[in-house]
């Protein structure tokens, strides 16, 4: 038998290699044994059939050849493929205990933060497609997003970890998963509670400074606060990856020992969280966290609405239905996609989420994030929505030699509304119920040439040295007819239209609402 420790030496692997051949059932899962650590401390460890070596270095010989991973797994487990030494199929299974550990010294969990994936199926079977769904996990599962608030959980996560918190709130901002750890005094009396803690900080520590976690429960009392912030100066950051991995006890102090396996898996729309009894087969989980794919879908099937802060943004294109007329339909399709494709980078790049427009605009939502303000994320994607779409304008001129000018007017407002999602057997659309998507899109509506207006409200949402960074006011007309700036001023929209023309009638729900228009913003270095 070899460790595992001595097969990443041997291999010149990593951890995170050797465990995903795990995964794909290339070689067996390890047969937990004591060892003995340079300290002199029995650790437990994992250990390996000798042959293991022999299926690594096919595997590597087989990638150098050009053959692909999916090729590898496919006619290794077969025992067929022809780079294969003669006779020799893949290796027969061990049945053991579900994960190994490093022979680091470690208070708390059993197993070092690692990347890691849970237990595979038994090798030289061929895996079936996943079964299991989320309903279908019987252990504590949830999702957060980057602030680490609570999105989706099942019932496990309350009968078992948050077993004293009567009801989740509706209002995202108060399910921080610290401050509800810290409130569950059942689980607070865990032996690994610490551990637990440390677990989730390392993963937020690279999300999240300190000063932006210690203020997003103001429910905790001096206490709680002080023990975060001790866990998390004490604490060292993982990087990111698609999963980590450790060892918790589960039992409450003195009673006897009851560990789990505890998985974080990394998506852009949050990160997933599923606690595996120890002693438990989990070949299952082990399909279902492999198949990414079918994670994030399920989990953004069944994320529950919630109230959360957000900033709106509504672009239209000016003078479209001339345009869509005026243009063959492949033309008219070739444009609105590279609108499309060219804003992508940018609402990415402002964490912007993808909403349901009625025409061939745009609806897109910006949310609170750790490290950045989600209502200057709007105004910056907005800005750069401008400029881009500008230096489309000048292509299709030059192609079509028309007249028509390409421009997106736009929208923005800051609320707090309902989000959740409308689902189809094979399609989830993000939406918001609230007046500030209505407002966003009528202020779209209202901006011409490509101009950005924004609520007094959104705006003041800023402080003083947010507001600094952007120039915006209201222009004027002067007796003589002549366009005047006025800067730092709004204005509400009544006084800026003819509400008695009978075209200004969809304008009349914002007629007294104050607004401006955003001629700058100072982008960050």
């Amino acid at each position: 038998m070899i460790s595992s420790k001595e097969i990443i030496l041997k291999t010149d692997i990593s951890r995170a290699t050797l465990n995903n051949y795990i995964t794909l059932n290339l070689i067996p899962r390890p047969r937990i044994g004591q060892a003995t650590s340079k300290t002199g401390k029995a650790v437990r460890m994992g250990f390996f059939p000798d042959s293991v070596l022999d299926t690594i270095n096919t595997i590597k010989n087989l990638k150098k050849k050009g053959f692909s991973m999916s090729d590898i797994v496919d006619q290794l487990l077969r025992g067929a493929h022809p780079g294969l030494p003669q006779g020799k199929a893949a290796p027969a299974p061990i049945k053991s205990a579900p994960s190994d550990t490093d022979d680091r010294d470690f208070d708390g969990p059993r197993a070092a933060t690692e990347q890691a994936m849970p237990p595979s199926p038994t090798v030289g079977t061929r895996t079936q497609p996943p079964q299991l769904s989320l309903d279908q996990v019987d252990c504590p599962a949830y999702m957060v997003n980057n602030l680490f608030e609570l999105e989706w959980y099942n019932r496990h996560t309350l009968d078992s970890l948050l077993s004293d918190v009567e009801d989740v709130s509706s209002d995202i901002t108060e399910r921080n998963l610290f401050g509800l750890f810290l409130k569950t005094p059942a689980l607070r009396r865990c032996e690994g509670f610490e551990a637990l803690m440390r677990f989730h900080l390392a993963i937020a520590k690279n999300r999240m400074q300190r000063s932006t976690l210690l203020n997003r429960d103001n429910a905790l009392d001096e206490d709680d606060i002080r023990l975060l912030a001790e866990l998390y100066d004490d604490t060292e950051a993982q990087p990111k990856g698609q999963m980590l991995h450790c060892q918790v006890n589960m039992a409450a102090r003195g009673a006897p020992e009851n560990w789990y396996n505890l998985y974080a898996s990394f998506f852009r729309e949050g990160l997933f969280f599923v606690y595996a009894p120890l002693d438990e087969a989990h070949s299952e989980l082990a399909d279902l966290l492999a198949r990414r794919d079918i994670v994030i879908r399920d989990l953004l099937k069944k994320r529950r609405p919630y109230l959360t802060h957000l900033s709106v943004l509504v672009a239209d294109l000016q003078n479209s239905v001339k345009i869509c007329a005026e243009l063959p339909p492949e033309e008219y399709f070739e444009l609105i996609n590279q609108i499309w494709s060219t804003m992508a980078p940018k609402l990415r790049k402002y964490y912007a989420t993808h909403g349901k427009h009625v025409g061939d605009g745009m609806v897109y939502y910006f949310f609170p994030q750790p490290d950045c303000n989600y209502i200057l994320n709007a105004m910056r994607c907005a800005f750069e929505m401008k400029a881009a779409i500008a230096e489309i304008d000048k292509e299709w001129r030059k192609r079509k030699n028309w007249m028509n000018v390409l421009k997106l007017n736009i929208g923005l407002v800051e609320g707090r509304e309902w989000f959740g999602t409308y689902q189809t057997p094979t399609q989830i659309e993000f939406t918001v119920l609230g007046d500030s998507i209505n407002m966003a899109g009528r202020l779209s509506d209202f901006a011409r040439e490509g101009a950005i207006w924004v609520t007094k409200s959104m705006l003041g949402q800023l402080s003083s040295n947010e507001r600094d960074k952007i120039s915006y006011g209201i222009r004027r007309k002067s007796q003589d007819g002549a366009e005047i700036l006025v800067p730092n001023t709004y204005s509400r929209v009544s006084n800026l239209i003819d509400l008695n023309n009978p075209k200004h009638d969809k304008f009349h729900d914002i007629a007294v609402i104050p607004v401006a228009e955003i001629l700058d913003i100072e982008t960050p270095a």
